[in-house]
């Protein structure tokens, strides 16, 4: 424990001991949802622990941080009731008035996030070009940036939960980064067994958590009631006209409460936007007002607490067992961004933007319980990185805001393309609405863009390496398509010749993975020329992945009889799905071809792109692409073919 922490405990104690103890008198109790309801109370618990960790633990350090970081200004009571003004404020337009009432209505069939928002303003083709361009890049741009944020949440929530052990004892001081370290590779490590057992624990955990961030503010905002008069934006007027430029700056650290608005919209799809509306209004707001003004209660109390804020709240006795709980919920923050990583992976894998990686998937039952090996690994080696890097939460602080808040002015700027196209909004609500909205962001933002020296470089190059990544495969991607179908043979010659010519056909039925459907695959003609036969029964088989999470099962499969033995049959998914081919392809055993998908070889075809001066991009991105395609997950793994029926033949292509 500092010297300063001392004083102010030894403080404490002096006044206990000439002064009655003021404890809260009762307590406080969470309201009961109605009585038809019982199945949204669960489903708003089970959002306590993935949507709401994030913001719940921003308590940890972003107060702290206005009044004790890089950019911290005097503890005065003018300060300190104009940044509680901000800090009420920011909570009830960013994320009552803008993510819930607003932004979350703005689902794609359910699903949120910004890559199913920008498919839901534009659609988005894998091997074709987007009507919008620019605005699909807008969308990626925003994508990349929350991989930052990914990397910086569990390294900054963790390392300030674990920074609490030095107020209980210094004897820990020197293993704060170690400890982190050890916790982060933990939580790394169990996310190849799934969060079905351990997520039945977030819920009630948060709820504790919670409960407790309410009555650490009772307990100070009852020894001065009058902060609670820091509801009047008037505070925030007068502190901005007081302090100037320096005011401005404090926004970068006031931004910190809302930090978590992004996962609110993003895990939308899990819950549903009714359960997460209820969690926030009868729990998560109530409890993070409380102990935000019971932080600045303590402050005008003892201004030298600034620098432990959060911790100081609590009794001497009680702050060990403060660290646990924080560290818990710091976990369970963690675990949610990763889980979010995860999905953003599969989406934009699914949507054209990133190769094929393994995705496993924990559960039988929930679709959105899943594990990226490569994203985990990457992302655990990141934290660390970071973490030893920064070293300490107040630096990190430093680091983190700048990805988020040019995310959240990304997604307000899509969210009024929705407004204008897919709800018909006239232009002059548009503006009033996304205009509100958008000043809000870009003044968090510029207050961010000063943290760019101290740290705030590291989610830009971030994202701007992702970003690379993601527009090289997709660009990529299509000009090996293009190139594929330049010297593709036409289909309907094909099956004209088979007619005429009589090749000779073999018993059965074999499966050839097509991209192009109205093409002929690579491996069907290096088949027939190396061979010399043709299966009996010829199925082609063309996956597509359309611009919505979900295709239901009246769209999922389409059967066509080209003649001769040939079939065309055409596979949709949506972007938040698997595509499982083979389960896809049972149902046509009950079609009228009755086509048997038990046996038979699945064939499909490797390419080895060669980068070369063709047109299209510059070499050191060809050879980038190159470099994805050869580690990517081959198309047997990634369509779930039975690997003892694959037949897979190499071809080249030069880029």
């Amino acid at each position: 424990m500092s010297t300063q922490d001392k004083n102010v405990r030894a403080k404490r104690r002096a006044a206990a001991d000439t002064e009655e103890s003021t404890g809260p008198k009762g307590h406080t109790h969470l309201h009961g949802t109605p009585a038809s309801g019982r199945y949204l109370a669960t489903l708003a618990l089970g959002a306590l622990g993935v949507v709401y960790g994030d913001i719940g633990t921003s308590p940890l350090y972003a107060l702290r941080e206005a009044f004790h970081g890089p950019h911290a200004i005097p503890v005065t009571p003018l300060n300190i009731y104009g940044v509680l003004s901000l800090v009420f404020w920011s909570l009830i337009i960013v994320i009552t008035i803008k993510y819930i009432g607003f932004i979350m209505r703005a689902d794609n069939r359910g699903e949120g996030g910004i890559m199913a928002l920008t498919a839901f303003a534009t659609p988005i083709r894998p091997l074709l070009p987007s009507p919008r361009r620019w605005l699909v890049l807008l969308g990626v741009i925003g994508a990349a940036l929350l991989y930052g944020d990914g990397v910086i949440t569990p390294a900054i929530s963790v390392l300030s939960a674990v920074e609490g052990l030095k107020v209980a004892t210094p004897l820990f001081t020197p293993y704060v980064e170690l400890i982190t370290v050890a916790i982060i590779v933990g939580l790394f490590l169990i996310q190849s067994r799934g969060t079905g057992r351990i997520g039945r624990l977030f819920g009630p955990i948060m709820l504790v958590w919670f409960c407790t961030l309410a009555l650490l503010g009772v307990l100070h905002i009852a020894q001065n009631p009058a902060i609670l008069l820091a509801v009047n934006p008037i505070h925030a007027a007068t502190f901005f006209a007081t302090d100037g430029l320096q005011g401005f700056l404090v926004l970068g650290t006031v931004f910190l409460v809302v930090t978590g608005g992004e996962a609110l919209y993003a895990d939308m799809g899990h819950f549903g936007r009714k359960p997460i509306m209820l969690a926030w209004f009868t729990l998560v707001l109530p409890a993070l007002l409380l102990n935000y003004f019971g932080q600045g209660a303590l402050l005008l109390a003892e201004p030298e607490a600034a620098e432990n804020l959060f911790y100081l709240m609590a009794p001497e006795w009680a702050t060990l067992p403060l660290v646990i709980l924080s560290t818990l919920a710091t976990i369970i923050a963690s675990q949610a961004l990763i889980s979010g990583a995860f999905s953003i992976t599969m989406q934009a894998q699914n949507l054209g933007f990133l190769p094929r990686l393994r995705i496993v998937h924990t559960s039988a039952t929930e679709f959105g319980q899943i594990y990226i090996p490569f994203v985990n690994w990457l992302l655990m080696g990141s934290c660390i990185v970071v973490v030893l890097g920064f070293q300490t939460s107040s630096n990190l602080a430093a680091a983190y805001g700048i990805a988020v808040t040019s995310t959240m002015a990304i997604t307000t700027i899509i969210f009024g393309i929705v407004t204008r196209e897919r709800w018909g909004w006239g232009w002059p609500r548009v503006v009033a609405l996304v205009g509100s909205f958008l000043i809000v962001d870009l003044a968090f933002l510029g207050a961010n863009v000063v943290k760019i020296p101290q740290g705030g470089w590291f989610p830009i190059v971030a994202a701007i390496v992702i970003f690379t990544v993601m527009t090289t495969w997709k660009r990529g991607s299509r000009l090996v398509n293009q190139r594929e179908q330049s010297l593709e043979q036409d289909l309907p010659s094909l099956i004209d010749r088979c007619s005429t010519a009589l090749p000779h056909r073999a018993p059965g039925t074999a499966f050839f993975m097509s991209a192009n459907p109205n093409g002929v695959p690579d491996a069907l003609v290096i088949n027939y020329q190396y061979n010399g036969v043709i299966a009996e029964r010829v199925v082609l088989v063309t996956v597509l992945i359309e611009d919505v999470p979900h295709v239901g099962d009246s769209r999922r499969v389409q059967v066509e009889g080209l003649g001769q033995g040939f079939y065309k049959v055409t596979l949709r998914f949506g972007f938040m799905e698997e595509a499982n081919v083979p389960a896809a392809l049972a149902s046509l055993k009950d079609a009228p071809e009755a086509i048997d998908t038990d046996s038979g070889p699945f064939f499909i075809s490797r390419t080895k792109v060669i980068p070369s001066d063709f047109p299209g991009m510059a070499l050191w991105r060809e050879q980038l692409y190159a470099v994805m395609q050869r580690n990517a997950v081959s198309a047997a793994d990634f369509f779930r073919l039975p690997p003892t029926r694959v037949v897979e033949i190499g071809t080249g292509v030069e880029m």
